[in-house]
C-alpha cells in the first residue's frame, strides 16, 4: 500500500505554501497545572514527559486499572517526578473499563498527588472532555493525526477547553517515510484546526518517552 495514498502533489504543494504562511508563528506552548507552569520552547530547556501511566505492555498497571486501584497510580506518579519528569502523561486505555470515568478519576488524582502539568492521552472524544472539565490549569492532550476520525473526535474538544493538542504526522497509512509527506499531513491538520478557529500555531519541541529519566 503506498503510503501517500492520502496526498497526491497537489495536496503537497497545497500544505508546503499553507505552513509558510505561519512559519513566523511559531511559539512556545504553555501548558500548566494548579500551580506550575511548563513551557515547552525551542528556547527553553528540554521538556521530559513522563508516559509510565499507560497500561500498555504493563501487566501489573493494567489490572490495577481494571480494579480500580489508583493507589499504584499514584506511586507510578511519584516516582516520575522524583525522576525529573516535568510533565505526566496519562493513559488509561485498558479493554472494558468506562474510559469516562476512570480517566476523569485517575487525572483528578493525579493532579491532586504532583502539582506538575498533566498529558491526557486518548482519542476517546467524551473521556477528554469529562477528564478537562475537572483539571485545572491547561494539561496537554496526546493527540491528533490527520485521519478524518482523530480530527472529528479531538480538535472540537481542543477548541471547547482552549489546551494544547500533540500533532501527529500520520495518517491512514501510519508514518510517512518522506519529508514531503509528512509536511503535507502537518497541514492538513493545521488547516483542519484553523476551520475550527483553533490558532494555527507550530508548537514544537516536543517528545516523549516511556523510559524513565536519569539526572
Amino acid at each position: 500500500m503506498s503510503p501517500i495514498r492520502n496526498f497526491d502533489e497537489e495536496d503537497i504543494v497545497k500544505h508546503r505554501i499553507f505552513l509558510r504562511k505561519i512559519q513566523d508563528r511559531i511559539v512556545e506552548t504553555k501548558v500548566k497545572s494548579t500551580s506550575n507552569e511548563v513551557i515547552i520552547s525551542f528556547e527553553k530547556p528540554f521538556v521530559v514527559i513522563g508516559e509510565k501511566i499507560n497500561p500498555t505492555g504493563r501487566k501489573k498497571l493494567a489490572a490495577a486499572l481494571k480494579e480500580g486501584n489508583i493507589e499504584y497510580v499514584k506511586e507510578i506518579a511519584l516516582r516520575q517526578v522524583a525522576a525529573g519528569a516535568d510533565i505526566l502523561d496519562v493513559n488509561i486505555g485498558v479493554p472494558g473499563v468506562d474510559e469516562v470515568d476512570l480517566l476523569t478519576k485517575v487525572a483528578r488524582y493525579v493532579s491532586e498527588t504532583v502539582d506538575i502539568p498533566l498529558c491526557l492521552d486518548s482519542a476517546n472524544r467524551d473521556a477528554l472532555a469529562a477528564a478537562l472539565a475537572v483539571l485545572t490549569g491547561r494539561p496537554l492532550v496526546n493527540s491528533v493525526n490527520s485521519e478524518e476520525a482523530s480530527m472529528e473526535a479531538v480538535l472540537p474538544v481542543i477548541k471547547e477547553f482552549g489546551v494544547p493538542v500533540i500533532g501527529l504526522v500520520m495518517h491512514d497509512d501510519g508514518i510517512p517515510n518522506d519529508a514531503d509527506t509528512r509536511v503535507s499531513v502537518a497541514g492538513k491538520i493545521l488547516e483542519r484546526a484553523a476551520k475550527l478557529s483553533i490558532p494555527a500555531t507550530l508548537d514544537t519541541g516536543v517528545s516523549t518517552s516511556q523510559k524513565t529519566p536519569k539526572h
